[in-house]
């Protein structure tokens, strides 16, 4: 089963929106265990092990990293508003 990187989905903003609200009202912790027990979920119905590493793959290369600790992303910023 290949990765489908297209949208694909039926409703795309109806799945968004419900997205969002599965976060309402929860902390940072109870947010990152939703999305964790979220993508167990979704692993377990996609089930195919060579899609699910392209997609983490995509994933992974789809994230920008922070090239410099947060202290000097501060100072970064302090210097373009001065």
């Amino acid at each position: 089963m290949a990765l489908i990187t297209q949208l694909n989905l039926t409703q795309p903003d109806d799945f968004y929106e419900a997205l969002i609200d599965m976060h309402r009202d929860f902390d940072e912790a109870q947010s990152q265990a939703a999305n964790a027990q979220l993508i167990l979920l979704l692993a377990n119905h996609i089930g195919d092990y060579a899609t699910l590493m392209e997609a983490i793959q995509y994933a992974r290369e789809g994230v920008d990293r922070p090239h410099a600790p947060a202290a000097q992303n501060a100072a970064d910023t302090s210097r373009v508003a001065a």
